[in-house]
């Protein structure tokens, strides 16, 4: 598979080639490279007849081999070229074994697959496709979802058209005030024998062992049985009497909350609040949806999901989603995002030291991040930019920030919040 290699900062960075890879400063290139000597569209590399060829795009600087410009150059392994300051180095020899999996018709018919999976569970769930969007990109980078919406929002049968659709077990956990730790993670349980006669202690799970798991109003159950989801959404494992029993792969949360009746609830801690990746919030249906709603709920019909990934799949895609490359430049605005949110911070803006009592944790970037590298992989996109963090800034930082009293006596909320620190925060220069 080619690669092309470019050194910046004592750096290397590599790419792994598809057929058309355009290089320049412009975030929406396959190769963006943040230096002030690329062109904002500097040029591009092209598969012809089984070669690889350098284009130039009319820029500022061109190619250069040896010293001299040129406006194309056939790529042979081993080719070295400057594009500005920047020097490649064009070969085919197989990058590391993680990165050779990752297969490039993988990757292509992941973007595919995702229109394939909403226009299925579009047959049983009308609307919601953004929330249902956002809960792939939460799969693919192995995190898990709060959904907070009015009762009545089709949430428990967004989960099980998603694990039907994704052919994944699912279950689904109604959290009530007498629910025990045992009766979601399982309890040992003394059986004898029938061939030997002894007794012997033998572990039943609970149905938190599912690929998909739908914790159904999880303030409602108190914060022993709350805490019991911490491990599980942490480390993908419970641990019963000092026994460590593992989940099975992949593992999922969604859970829900009513944001309208709080009484007799137990709100979530912010330890288990920092475990979800995105907060999610359904809103009501359009005019037109709501009316093919009630149409097509009334009518007995029930239509039949057909598989469209395997959990196998899942867990091979999950590996790809680790291998995305993220530039500095990206990495740098997803960082000072969240750092913009801590009232102690130097660079936070004022509206944070006054309305915020403590800001997202370093969790919120890694999120960031892993949300934009599925999003664009969802896309058949290779590369990530700025725009792409701010695409899931809201819903990873939302439930991250605590407002304090002068906030909540003015009225203001978290979503207001972000929104300024979008507006305030600007990308990074090159």
């Amino acid at each position: 598979m080619p690669t092309l290699t470019y050194r910046r900062y004592n750096q290397d960075f590599q790419f792994t080639l598809q057929d058309t890879c355009r290089i320049g400063r412009l975030e929406g290139n396959d190769v963006c490279i943040p230096d002030e000597s690329i062109s904002r569209q500097h040029a591009v590399i092209q598969k012809v007849d089984g070669r690889f060829r350098l284009t130039d795009l009319e820029s500022r600087n061109g190619i250069v081999v040896n010293g001299q410009r040129v406006a194309s150059l056939n790529l042979e392994e081993g080719t070295l070229f400057k594009l500005g300051d920047v020097d490649f180095c064009f070969t085919l020899v197989a990058p590391e074994p993680e990165i050779a999996m990752a297969r490039e018709e993988e990757i292509a018919r992941l973007g595919q697959l995702k229109e394939k999976i909403l226009d299925e569970i579009a047959r049983v769930v009308i609307g919601q496709k953004a929330v249902l969007a956002q809960v792939l990109v939460a799969m693919l980078a192995r995190g898990h979802c709060l959904l907070v919406g009015v009762p009545g929002l089709a949430k428990t049968l967004m989960v099980r058209a998603v694990g039907q659709t994704v052919n994944l077990l699912s279950r689904r956990i109604q959290f009530t005030p007498d629910l025990m730790p045992s009766d979601i993670t399982g309890t040992n349980i003394l059986e004898e024998d029938s061939a030997t006669g002894k007794r012997k202690f033998r572990f039943h799970h609970g149905p938190l062992f599912a690929n998909l798991l739908l914790a159904d109003e999880i303030n409602r159950t108190p914060p022993k049985t709350q805490a019991a989801l911490l491990e599980a959404m942490q480390e993908h494992r419970v641990t019963i009497a000092g026994a460590t029993h593992n989940l099975p792969d992949p593992f999922m949360v969604l859970a829900t909350q009513n944001p309208i009746e709080q009484e007799g609830t137990y709100p979530l801690p912010e330890a288990q609040l920092d475990r979800f990746m995105f907060c999610i919030h359904l809103r009501y249906p359009s005019a037109g949806e709501e009316q093919r709603i009630l149409l097509d709920t009334t009518r007995g019909e029930a239509a039949q999901l057909n598989p469209v990934l395997t959990a196998a799949e899942v867990l091979r895609f999950q590996q790809i989603v680790r291998q995305v490359p993220v530039s500095q430049h990206v990495a740098l605005y997803a960082l000072n995002l969240v750092r913009a949110t801590r009232p102690e911070s130097e660079d936070a803006p004022d509206c944070i030291k006054r309305w915020v009592r403590w800001g997202a944790g370093t969790r919120a970037g890694q999120y960031l991040l892993l949300a934009a590298k599925a999003h664009v992989l969802l896309q058949g996109r290779f590369s990530v930019s700025c725009a792409d963090v701010r695409e899931f800034a809201l819903t990873v930082l939302r439930h991250r920030i605590f407002r304090n009293f002068t906030a909540a006596s003015e009225g203001v909320g978290t979503d207001q919040i972000v929104a300024q620190i979008l507006d305030t925060i600007k990308e990074p220069k090159y």
